[in-house]
């Protein structure tokens, strides 16, 4: 069975044309995205958010001090 859905990788294919053409903008700082891996995870991170099936991200391990 597939990982991703068909909306996942609309989402993500969108992301990697507009930053080949330069236009893709990462969230809060607004900076241009150079990085095919931070591509990626912007348009994987637009199809969590539209409700497509993406597996969920990892959560950091960090240990506790006790």
């Amino acid at each position: 069975m597939a990982k991703y859905g068909k909306k996942a990788q609309k989402k993500v294919k969108r992301a990697m044309h507009k930053r080949k053409k330069g236009t893709l903008k990462s969230g809060r700082s607004g900076k241009k995205v150079k990085s095919r891996k931070q591509a990626i995870a912007i348009g994987l991170s637009e199809a969590r958010k539209s409700g497509a099936k993406v597996p969920k991200k990892k959560k950091s391990s960090r240990k506790k001090k006790s």
